[in-house]
């Protein structure tokens, strides 16, 4: 048995009324699959009412519209599922900074923390590993390239399956190439 057969994952995806946790934006979507052996075995998701306006970039983008989360739970009422949810799982996520600045965010918002060091894996940066030649890493590009013809939605359990199929081309790539542990702890 390999350590791909072993490990297990959280890949998470969340949409935002924004870009910026900084500047008050706030999750309106959160979704999580957790993976065993490169298999799904559960998923999470929950629209989120941000308690605020959704920016009209945001929604060309998400299509999430404020009547879509009005009656949606708010993000303290979330997380505690969420954080029980991922447990201490590695988190995978393509530009997961991007997703874990707004949970951090959150968390901080709900007066939460994960209670202990996340490990995390970014698809972008494995796919800078294996697909050197590409001169950007958008999901849907590296996607693409990998032989995936699904369109991007921008949407936290759609982006949430597309990043676990890229995710999973990557590193059956890296052990072929013998270098997954470069990504694998």
């Amino acid at each position: 048995m390999n350590v791909l057969e072993e490990k297990e994952f959280i890949i998470f995806d969340v949409e935002t009324t924004g870009l910026s946790p900084s500047f008050g934006d706030r999750i309106v979507e959160i979704a999580a699959l957790k993976v065993k052996g490169l298999k799904p075995v559960e998923r999470f998701h929950s629209l989120v009412n941000p308690g605020r306006p959704i920016s009209l970039a945001a929604f060309e983008v998400n299509r999430i519209s404020d009547q879509m989360v009005a009656k949606a739970p708010c993000i303290h009422d979330v997380l505690p599922s969420f954080l029980t949810f991922i447990g201490q799982t590695t988190l995978v996520g393509h530009n997961i900074r991007f997703d874990l600045g707004f949970l951090y965010h959150e968390l901080e918002i709900a007066g939460l923390s994960l209670g202990h060091a996340v490990e995390s894996l970014d698809t972008i940066q494995i796919a800078r590993r294996i697909l050197p030649d590409l001169r950007r890493y958008p999901l849907w590009l590296v996607a693409d390239t990998l032989g995936i013809k699904e369109n991007q939605k921008h949407r936290a359990m759609a982006d949430v399956e597309l990043t676990f199929e890229v995710f999973c081309r990557l590193l059956r790539m890296a052990n072929e190439k013998n270098i997954l542990e470069e990504f694998l702890v």
